[in-house]
């Protein structure tokens, strides 16, 4: 696979995301981050700001994404945006990327786990580094099993936790590393 032909979603927040971005760019591999008006980026290259047609594209019922993330959302406006956001990300990527934490019921915590069940939704090759495991998981055939992923398509989504740990920022540069060797 061609690096220089491979693109890299991301909506650019601080953690897990702003790392897929510096290691994408560090390699030459191109970045798109998706954002919406009045959102605070920590990584600002490449950014598409949504408008709000573009954001309700990706509209959801907070009710529908509470139920499948297993936790309440309340009908704020930023949190419907972001979620919005990781919509148009998982939509223009097809592998999907995310370092967070999988929980006891198989979700993903936080956020992040709208993305990870967009991905399921979508039928995307899905990967996870759960970070308390500092192992990486696929979802296959229903459930979560170990392996060791590498970039294997053109277009790409880097999400996760804004708490990204040290094992975290050393998944994501290995990915990149291992599916990019110079």
């Amino acid at each position: 696979m061609d690096k220089h032909n491979c693109t890299l979603y991301s909506s650019g927040l601080k953690g897990a995301e702003a790392t897929f971005g510096e290691e994408a760019e560090k390699i030459g591999v191109k970045e798109v981050v998706y954002s919406f008006e009045g959102h605070k980026l920590s990584r600002e290259k490449n950014v598409i700001v949504l408008s709000q047609d573009e954001l309700e594209r990706g509209d959801i019922s907070m009710e529908l994404a509470s139920r499948m993330l297993n936790r309440t959302y309340y009908e704020t406006d930023k949190i419907r945006k972001v979620l919005q956001t990781i919509f148009h990300m998982v939509n223009s990527g097809h592998q999907v990327f995310v370092v967070g934490s999988i929980q006891e019921d198989g979700s993903v915590k936080g956020g992040t786990g709208w993305a990870v069940e967009l991905a399921k939704m979508f039928n995307r090759p899905l990967h996870v580094f759960d970070q308390p495991q500092k192992k990486w998981f696929t979802w296959r055939a229903g459930s979560w099993q170990e392996d060791s992923p590498k970039i294997e398509y053109d277009t790409f989504v880097g999400s996760g936790t804004r708490y990204l740990s040290d094992a975290g920022r050393e998944a994501i540069g290995r990915l990149f590393a291992d599916s990019f060797p110079e």
